[in-house]
């Protein structure tokens, strides 16, 4: 592929600075390093410090053009744990408030630094808002990078319309319980048999200056038709939405699945040991799924800021043992609301010949593995797309944010998923489980999550839809002011 210039370019890249947002913005620095651009990647200080410590002190070091650097999140340092994801309104507000003096200041170090080219381009998370404004300041190109599904960006898009229409903020907490969020959402185009339950979980709100919501309102307003985005998505995936995006953002561009797309980009190996991942990887847990028939086991994941209640953990722990099928459990330090994980002895008992727990795993590589048969999932849109590319089914028990969206996809439109009752319940589990990993209906799903990982495949080969659209963005956008 080679510089598309003779000098080299130089692309900036933030991600918000949460953990399903760093995943996807490396291997879009990776694919654009590949392309010939040197790479600088902004962590807040506070994320920096945790990628260190979970891949090594000199992890980050020695590769050729391709830099870390960090910038102050603004928020006053946690006592006790600095293991955990950061609360989301909290660096929210901050993003606002904080981020845009150091973020330009770092662009004007860069820009005088006599170890690296001046910075020609910015690739920013679309959570990262004001780097539209800093693009101004520095007349550089900036790509918008959302880090969701294509139906996440349109819903942002019409949020103001949820206001208009009187719907937020709620009356009061018994909206969530009363049935109003089985409410028909039948005025934004491209969305079918929507309801209020299956948008963004920031429209339950009773503030009628909710931070989430305002926070949302602001990207919303500052995206314009002239903003090039790119979407994490393939054409065929969601393709009603994607119709209605097109007529909004002439310069949208789908470039995902992305690990696809870098797992078919030669010479890939170079970046192999650059890994994002904020807790140390647990990989024993391949060897364990070695041992275990093809298609037998339940991966069960809830990702990296979902927690639950007590509870709630009891009810998948007993739902998890009472189904009799081998699973990989992972447990984040931080899983359980307000205390550490206990399970008691009983229960590790009953589960030591089948169940294996482990505290964090490389994801993608555990759902490749042929042993695994269902992904227990919290419906990320990263473990979403990454199940899919895998061809293996899921059973969802979405939490926050987009997660109920990517979950009415993943099982009335694809096909490819049930979901779990917010309450979960042990015998509910231990059946579903079973109908996924043996039943019927699990061979159908398993089915045409196959078709969804083809396609997939196909878009992100060289020639395919994806593949072409990143060289498009890289031509027509990044280098087009050189």
């Amino acid at each position: 592929m080679g510089n598309f210039a003779n000098r080299k370019q130089h692309a900036v890249l933030i991600p918000y600075p949460l953990q399903g947002h760093i995943n996807p913005m490396l291997k879009l620095a990776k694919l654009f390093h590949l392309r010939g651009f040197h790479i600088t990647f902004v962590n807040t200080e506070y994320n920096h410090k945790r990628l260190l410590k979970s891949r090594g002190p000199n992890a980050l070091d020695g590769f050729t053009d391709f830099s870390f650097e960090t910038i102050p999140d603004g928020l006053t340092p946690m006592e006790g744990d600095d293991n955990v994801s950061q609360d989301v309104p909290s660096i929210s507000q901050s993003i606002r408030k904080n981020f845009l003096k150091p973020f330009c200041e770092l662009l004007t170090r860069l820009n005088h630094s006599t170890n690296v080219p001046p910075v020609t381009c910015l690739v920013s998370d679309s959570c990262m808002s004001f780097t539209i404004q800093a693009a101004e300041e520095f007349a550089l190109p900036n790509v918008l990078y959302f880090s969701s599904s294509a139906c996440s960006l349109l819903i942002v898009m019409y949020l103001r319309s949820f206001v208009e229409r009187g719907i937020i903020p709620f009356k009061d907490d018994s909206y969530l319980t009363n049935g109003c969020l089985e409410t028909k959402v039948d005025w934004i185009p491209g969305l079918k048999n929507f309801r209020l339950k299956d948008i963004l979980d920031y429209i339950r709100t009773t503030d009628p200056n909710d931070i989430m919501v305002e926070f949302f309102f602001e990207i919303a307003d500052r995206f314009n038709r002239d903003s090039t985005i790119l979407l994490n998505t393939y054409n065929e995936l969601e393709s009603d939405v994607m119709n209605a995006l097109y007529s909004m953002f002439p310069s949208l561009y789908t470039i995902g699945p992305l690990h696809s797309l870098l797992n078919q980009t030669p010479q890939i190996h170079q970046l192999d040991c650059l890994g994002s991942n904020l807790w140390k990887e647990d990989t024993e847990c391949l060897e364990w799924l070695e041992s275990k028939e093809p298609g037998s086991v339940v991966y069960v994941n809830f990702g990296s800021i979902t927690v639950m209640t007590p509870h709630q953990l009891l009810e998948f722990a007993w739902g998890l043992a009472n189904c009799h099928k081998p699973f990989l459990w992972i447990i984040r330090p931080d899983l359980v609301i307000g205390g550490s994980v206990i399970l008691s002895s009983e229960f590790t008992n009953e589960i030591s010949d089948r169940g294996l727990i482990a505290s964090w795993c490389p994801q993608e590589k555990v759902l490749n593995h042929p042993s695994i048969g269902g992904f227990l999932t919290h419906c990320g849109w990263n473990s979403t797309t990454e199940s899919i590319c895998a061809g293996v089914p899921m059973l969802c028990w979405p939490f926050f944010a987009d997660q109920p969206t990517n979950c009415r996809f993943i099982c009335n439109e694809w096909e490819i998923g049930m979901e779990i009752d917010t309450n979960v319940k042990r015998e509910e589990l231990a059946k579903l489980i079973n109908e996924v990993i043996a039943g019927d209906k699990g061979k159908k799903m398993r089915q045409k999550a196959m078709e969804l990982k083809k396609m997939a495949k196909e878009s992100t080969r060289l020639g395919g839809c994806s593949y072409k659209n990143l060289d498009k963005v890289i031509k027509e956008v990044l280098l087009k002011q050189n």
